[in-house]
């Protein structure tokens, strides 16, 4: 193919931190348009970017013929609609995650992107793991680990400790749907390595209620829990536990924790990513360094690219990998509002409403 031409519908702070820079450092590929939330601030991002054509809405900016691929950077309310828009408007899609607000909307999507063979639709994909992924991977299939045996996922922090600070968007069912915290983005990742669920059992809390409304007015309602804890059975007979906090000060942020007969593989997310490995006979876990030639890393937009020029394939995040944390998390919210363990997978009918 030749100058690949995009799109953007909500030039967000990760769109401006990764995705635009990403984009501009590929060969052939052209950030021709852009339209926010409102006039003013369209302007300001093409302005800011330089990028020359802007759009009253994201319909008129999906009605250019000109444009061969959309990035989506809204929240996640609108990633459906758009998603399914683009993809009957011919045009290749990379949303940013979390990919819907339920399971049900990331069905639509799957169903849309199966509809258009033709056409790339990419999730943007959990960062965690990616520079230690292929090590990782090989020490499994070098049998490392041995029997599966403990899945233990741990994403607290006190994000959410300020009980002053405004209400943010993913405290906001209707705007971030049912993931709890960084429970979609921690599962995504773990699923690169660890067996799937076959059963969830739940609970959660709001500690923090209510909170100030991001327009200064009087306190809102927080609508997604700001704790959780699940239980989980993976196939194979492995179990899982996950801990999700943004209210406790000095938790121990992100981590993902492989347990097995044979051997144990710890991966912590906090400054920088840290591999620790472990076996039998060892005197404790010893810290992987990986030479530079060997680390993965960022390079989601390449991936995009490359993909629509078929000269690879999605990866690091396909829909159908969306999906299935997105079944995760919704089995997640029916199992702690309805106090009972749940099976994967669900039924077509059972549905947390945003």
């Amino acid at each position: 193919m030749g100058r690949i031409r995009i799109g953007i519908v909500g030039a967000g702070a990760n769109t401006r931190l990764r995705h635009i820079p990403g984009f501009r450092d590929l060969v052939d590929v052209e950030l021709t348009g852009v339209v926010n939330r409102t006039p003013a601030s369209t302007r300001q991002a093409a302005q800011r970017h330089g990028i020359e054509r802007t759009y009253d809405d994201w319909q008129a900016l999906l009605a250019d013929d000109d444009l061969d691929a959309v990035l989506i950077g809204t929240w996640p309310n609108m990633h459906c609609e758009i998603t399914c828009a683009a993809l009957q408007a011919g045009k290749h899609v990379l949303t940013e995650a979390r990919m819907a607000r339920t399971f049900d909307e990331a069905r639509r999507m799957l169903q849309a992107s199966q509809a258009h063979p033709d056409l790339v639709a990419q999730i943007v994909p959990s960062p965690f793991g990616l520079e230690h992924h292929a090590h990782v991977m090989q020490l499994l299939q070098d049998d490392f680990l041995g029997e599966f045996r403990e899945l233990v996922v741990v994403g607290v922090d006190d994000s959410f400790y300020d009980t002053q600070a405004p209400l943010h968007w993913r405290q906001d069912a209707s705007i971030s749907g049912v993931n709890v915290l960084t429970l979609g983005i921690m599962h995504e990742t773990a699923l690169r390595w660890a067996p799937p669920p076959e059963q969830v059992f739940a609970q959660s809390a709001i500690h923090v209620p209510h909170r100030p409304a991001a327009d200064g007015d009087a306190a809102v309602a927080a609508t997604v829990p700001d704790s959780l804890q699940i239980l989980s059975r993976l196939a194979g007979g492995g179990r899982g536990l996950y801990h999700m906090s943004g209210v406790n000060l000095h938790g121990p942020a992100r981590q993902i924790h492989l347990y097995g007969s044979r051997g144990t593989i710890k991966l912590m997310f906090a400054d920088r990513e840290e591999l620790y490995v472990g076996q039998a006979g060892d005197e404790g876990l010893r810290r992987v360094e990986l030479p530079a030639e060997q680390r993965g890393g960022w390079r989601v937009e390449a991936e995009f690219i490359g993909a629509i020029r078929g000269e690879e394939q999605v990866r690091f995040t396909d829909f159908s990998t969306g999906v299935a944390y997105m079944e995760f998390t919704e089995a997640v919210a029916r199992s702690a509002r309805e106090n009972r363990p749940l099976a994967l997978p669900l039924p077509a009918a059972a549905e947390a409403e945003p």
